[in-house]
C-alpha cells in the first residue's frame, strides 16, 4: 500500500472488468483509496474499455471521488473516494457497453447514499458478455431484493450491438443495512416462461422460431409443464438498431428463479439461438442449485455487505464467483466459506456458499 492505498491486481483469476466493479464499489463504500494495476491484462484488448471507464466514472461521480488513469486502454487507475451522495447521475458508454454492468457497479454504492438516487444508464441493454436487461428485471431484481431493499428499473429504450443507444432509469432509496439471505431450498419447477424478441429490421418470424425451438428443446426433458415464451417485436420508438434474442426463466415452488438466455447475430440460425438458451436453462436446473450461474457472482458483494450469515446453494462455483469472493475478502471483513453440498443426490454438483457479512451500516441514515 502506498499511504494506505489498497493495491489490487487486476490481472489475476478471472482477470476482467468484474475485478474493477467489485473493488471500486467496495472502495467507494468503505472509503478506501485504491490502486488497480494490470487491468484486464490477459484480454485481447487489455486495459479499460468504454464500458469499464463509464462504470468508474459513475462511481467517482456518486461519491465526489478522484480518478486517475481513467482513459480508454489504461491498465492502471487510482481512485480516492469521497462521501456517497444521492441524486441524479448519468453514465453513458456511448457504445453497446452493457447498462447491466453499469448497474452492477453503481447499485451497492447508492444503497448506502445519503438520499435517494436516480441513475440514467446508457449503452447496450441486450449485449454479449453481460446479463441482458430482461435477466436483470426478471431474475436479478426479485432475488436481490431479498437483501431487504427495492429498486425500480424502467427500460426507456433498448440498444444492441454495435451502436448501443439504449437507456434504463434505475431509482432507489438508501437503506440502513442489508439483511442476509438464505437460498438453500431449490424446490420443484412450477413454471417456465420467457420472451423471444426482435427489433429493427428483423421479422417477428425469427422470434417465433427462437421460441418454438426453445420449447421443443425443453420439452425433451420437462414434459408436463406449460412453457410460455412470448415472441415479441420491440416497438420502433423503444429500440435503437437491430437485434434479437431470448430469455427463458424457470420458477420453483420455493421462489427460486433460474434462467437461460442467448442473443441472435448475423448468420446465426434462429433455432440455434433458442436451443442455446434452452440448454443453458436445463444446465442450470440440472445442478440442483437455487441460483443460476449468472446470478452466483452478482450476489457476492451483497452477501459481503449484509449483516449476519448468508447461505446460497449453487451449482459449480464459477471463476467469476471465486474472483468476487477473493476481492470481497481482501477489501472487507466478510468471511466466505464454500463447501460441497452432500445432502440430497450425492451425484449432484452443488455447493453451499456461506458468508459472515461485514454488517455495513449506512452512516448517513
Amino acid at each position: 500500500m502506498d499511504g494506505d492505498r489498497v493495491e489490487i491486481d487486476g490481472g489475476i483469476m478471472e482477470g476482467g472488468g468484474q475485478i474493477l466493479r467489485v473493488s471500486t464499489a467496495l472502495s467507494c463504500l468503505l472509503g478506501l483509496p485504491l490502486r488497480v494495476r494490470r487491468i484486464r491484462a490477459g484480454r485481447s484488448q487489455p486495459g479499460l474499455r468504454p464500458q469499464h471507464l463509464s462504470g468508474l466514472e459513475i462511481v467517482r461521480d456518486l461519491c465526489d471521488g478522484k480518478l486517475n488513469g481513467g482513459e480508454i486502454g489504461s491498465t492502471e487507475i487510482t481512485f480516492t473516494p469521497g462521501k456517497i451522495k444521492g441524486g441524479t447521475h448519468i453514465a453513458d458508454t456511448k457504445t453497446a457497453g452493457s447498462v447491466c454492468l453499469l448497474m452492477q457497479v453503481a447499485m451497492p454504492c447508492v444503497l448506502f447514499a445519503a438520499s435517494p438516487s436516480e441513475l440514467h444508464l446508457k449503452g447496450g441493454t441486450n449485449a454479449e458478455m453481460a446479463p441482458q436487461i430482461d435477466y436483470t428485471v426478471m431474475v436479478f431484481k426479485p432475488i436481490i431484493e431479498k437483501f431487504n431493499f427495492t429498486f425500480n428499473c424502467d427500460i426507456k429504450r433498448r440498444g444492441y450491438y454495435p451502436q448501443g443507444g439504449g437507456e434504463v432509469v434505475v431509482q432507489m432509496s438508501p437503506v440502513k443495512e442489508l439483511s442476509p439471505i438464505n437460498l438453500t431450498e431449490r424446490g420443484t419447477v412450477t413454471k417456465i416462461y420467457g420472451r423471444a424478441f426482435v427489433a429493427g429490421a428483423l421479422p417477428i418470424k425469427l422470434a417465433k422460431d427462437m421460441s418454438a425451438a426453445a420449447v421443443r428443446c425443453i420439452r425433451r426433458e420437462i414434459r408436463d409443464l406449460y412453457i410460455n415464451i412470448q415472441p415479441v417485436r420491440e416497438p420502433d420508438d423503444q429500440a435503437v438498431g437491430t437485434g434479437s434474442g431470448i430469455i427463458i426463466v424457470a420458477e420453483t415452488s420455493t421462489g427460486c428463479l433460474l434462467a437461460g438466455s442467448s442473443l441472435g447475430k448475423r448468420g446465426k440460425n434462429a433455432d440455434k439461438v433458442g436451443i442455446e438458451a434452452a440448454e443453458m436453462l436445463l444446465q442450470n436446473l440440472k445442478h440442483g442449485g437455487t441460483v443460476d450461474d449468472s446470478l452466483q457472482d452478482q450476489l457476492i458483494i451483497f452477501m459481503a455487505l449484509a449483516k449476519g450469515v448468508s447461505r446460497v446453494k449453487s451449482g459449480p462455483i464459477t471463476l467469476h464467483t471465486q474472483t468476487a469472493i477473493h476481492f470481497a475478502e481482501q477489501l472487507t471483513k466478510a468471511k466466505f466459506t464454500v463447501r460441497k453440498s452432500e445432502e440430497e443426490h450425492p451425484g449432484n454438483d452443488t455447493y453451499i456458499i456461506e458468508c459472515q457479512g461485514m454488517g455495513m451500516i449506512n452512516p448517513n441514515l
